[in-house]
């Protein structure tokens, strides 16, 4: 009798691919086009390596609202803080980091999904008051009127959203955030 040979098991598609994917698809065409059979397709995988990772696609979807946070939020804050500096130099850094296309481009499909979805409304209050309040405590370290704190802080953040709406040159904006670091 032949001995039967084994074959090693077929990898699964990793759970960051996933993710990677689903992401993609939010960016592009907002969470209706987050669809398992789409990714599936869009990662040349069956769908059923899918649910040994998430519940269901209302799962996915979580974590995908998960990963935006992580990415653009805590990320991005753990490396300002790693990388240490002056409040100026981290407020620089934290801008820099926040304007790369890939997390820039996440984070306006997050705050257009927002606008017809009220829990991912209310969590993304979460987050920009997270960001809001890393601001007033780099502004103020130095500057003195709260008022003033309030105000830089919501325009420097108003400028790291709204930047790609603006038809101003990148180096007008950069003047701006600049002027707002005085």
């Amino acid at each position: 009798m032949p001995q039967e040979v084994e074959l090693p098991p077929t990898p699964r598609t990793p759970r960051e691919r996933w993710l990677d994917a689903g992401l993609e698809a939010l960016v592009e065409g907002g969470p209706d086009a987050v669809r398992v059979e789409t990714l599936a397709t869009a990662l040349g995988v069956t769908k059923g390596g899918f649910y040994g990772y998430f519940a269901g696609r209302p799962a996915l979807l979580d974590e995908l609202l998960d990963e935006w946070e992580r990415r653009c939020t805590d990320d991005v804050l753990a490396r300002v803080e790693a990388e240490g500096g002056d409040a100026r130099d981290r407020l620089r850094r934290a801008g820099g980091l926040t304007s790369s296309e890939d997390l820039h481009r996440l984070d306006l499909a997050v705050r257009q999904w927002a606008r017809r979805d009220e829990a991912v409304a209310a969590r993304l209050r979460r987050i920009d008051a997270v960001r809001l309040d890393f601001l007033r405590r780099m502004f103020a370290t130095f500057v003195a009127d709260p008022d003033e704190v309030e105000a830089r802080s919501t325009l420097m953040f108003t400028l790291a959203i709204g930047r790609h709406f603006l038809a101003a040159d990148a180096e007008a904006v950069r003047r701006a955030g600049e002027h707002l670091l005085r």
